[in-house]
């Protein structure tokens, strides 16, 4: 099947208020067009030089859909970032979180969304917050009192399995995670969006409360990279 008719054939399986962002790691901007063109909405970079790459390649049709920075976020990074991304998915800390803060108005914005990340299996490899529940109450309280960020949601990889069903534990934990976040009731707090699952796993995160996934290979197909 072409990248077009994965995309349709997903969106068509995944419930209606499941976003799709679409891992653009590695694809051209002819992969990232068609996927587009096929009604796409929303599109993760894990990289600041290749998004830049990328938004400037697709040029007018980069405006047409959500940018989300779902890799880690280097501070020398963030002037570059701002610009181009609509939601950073991957904020972890306060230094990180005030650092965006102070660059936001400079990028000519007013707010950004952010997401906090959480490492939900504690994984030494990843980044992301660890899933201790005070921590991640604390920045998220401390998030709510910086003028230009807009806190709306969690994040987490969660650790890969051969078996989907291996994650739902973790999945399950981050999104009670999540909704005792939410029931906080912060101001400047919309806990809206619960990021979790990938193409190998989105179908369990989804029946655990995921209403965000995160998909390439099932739409793309494997990378040049990968057997």
């Amino acid at each position: 099947m072409s990248i077009t008719e994965n995309y349709q054939r997903i969106r068509k399986e995944i419930p209606d208020n499941v976003t799709i962002v679409l891992a653009s790691k590695t694809r051209t901007p002819e992969e990232i067009i068609k996927v587009i063109e096929a009604g796409a909405t929303d599109i993760g970079e894990n990289y600041v030089q290749e998004a830049e790459g990328m938004y400037n390649c697709l040029g007018e049709k980069a405006k047409k859909v959500r940018w989300h920075m779902i890799g880690a976020l280097q501070k020398n990074k963030i002037n570059k970032a701002l610009p181009i991304f609509d939601v950073i998915q991957t904020v972890d800390s306060l230094r990180t979180a005030a650092a965006v803060d102070k660059r936001v108005e400079r990028a000519g914005k007013k707010i950004i969304s952010v997401y906090i990340e959480i490492n939900i299996g504690s994984e030494i490899t990843k980044d992301g917050l660890k899933p201790d529940y005070e921590i991640i109450e604390s920045l998220a309280r401390e998030i709510s009192r910086l003028e230009h960020l807009s806190l709306e949601g969690l994040m987490t990889m969660g650790p890969r399995f051969g078996n989907p069903e291996d994650s739902r534990p973790y999945f399950r934990k981050t999104k009670d995670i999540f909704e005792r976040i939410r029931a906080l009731n912060l101001p400047n707090v919309n806990m809206e969006t619960l990021s979790m699952g990938m193409t190998n796993s989105y179908e369990v995160a989804i029946e655990e409360g995921s209403n965000m996934v995160r998909l390439g290979t099932i739409v793309f197909g494997k990378r040049k990279y990968e057997n």
